[in-house]
């Protein structure tokens, strides 16, 4: 921790909770960038563009601007222009996003000439056709693109199911396996560092999804933070694959952390 020069921190549930902040938190991120620490906002959330994000959470009170935000589309755009150039991709994604998927070749999840089927975050538009449309072009061979395996979220009602939960039974029923450009992907946290041009022994990660956010950023060599917000539940902790390098009440009490660690 004494490394530390920049902070990875995720948005919904860790900052916010239905885009409201949550208790402390506008303060604390203005106490981490006083401080001096690297700011990146790494977010899976695929309902808003980052222009969006950024117009929102400063309107809370955030210290943020957009070129702070790295979200799953942006990293699936720059994903798919190098793994997969020129291809017709159908999206299926609740939100507008189409101004962070910039250069990509969108067609309608109805025609029948796809090469890439990407998903997104789950809303109404995942109904049984969309599904099934996305589960014919993977039958006739199209790639499966994730840009993150959440199985929900919380908002103000509870928890939400998300993409992750549509994702299973698309590669079990499709017999194939996605690639996933957002978080856990490793991908998605060498983006991040690269933005902050530090090393991920000179990073931390702030999350309330301990596989996604947490450890999967451990594994990636960052240091892990997570925080008992958003859609952290005790039982999930109890059985998670591994344990954080520290355990945090909420985002509020980041820069304690971080202070302690510098005075040590």
């Amino acid at each position: 921790m004494a490394s530390v020069r920049a902070v990875l921190i995720d948005i919904d549930g860790v900052l916010t909770v239905s885009w409201e902040p949550l208790p402390g938190a506008v303060a604390a991120l203005r106490e981490v960038r006083e401080a001096g620490f690297g700011v990146a906002l790494a977010t899976n959330t695929t309902s808003r563009t980052r222009a969006s994000i950024a117009e929102v959470l400063k309107a809370a009170g955030f210290p943020v601007r957009a070129e702070d935000i790295l979200t799953a589309p942006a990293v699936t755009a720059s994903y798919l222009a190098d793994h997969c150039p020129g291809a017709r991709c159908t999206l299926l994604n609740s939100g507008d996003i189409g101004e962070d998927l910039a250069g990509v070749t969108l067609v309608d999840g109805e025609a029948e000439d796809v090469d890439v089927v990407v998903l997104g975050g789950a809303g109404r538009e995942f109904g049984y056709p969309a599904l099934n449309h996305a589960f014919g072009h993977l039958q006739r061979g199209a790639r499966l693109v994730a840009m993150h395996r959440n199985l929900y979220w919380r908002t103000e009602d509870g928890l939400q199911l998300d993409a992750g939960a549509f994702l299973a039974g698309l590669e079990q029923a499709a017999r194939t396996e996605a690639e996933v450009t957002g978080k856990p992907s490793p991908a998605f946290f060498e983006a991040a560092l690269a933005r902050l041009g530090v090393g991920a022994d000179e990073a931390l990660m702030v999350g309330d999804d301990i596989e996604s956010d947490v450890l999967a950023a451990q594994r990636a060599g960052l240091t892990g933070v997570l925080v008992k917000t958003g859609k952290y539940l005790p039982e999930t902790h109890r059985s998670a694959s591994g344990t954080p390098d520290h355990v945090i009440e909420s985002f509020a009490d980041l820069p304690a952390l971080l202070g302690a660690s510098a005075e040590q």
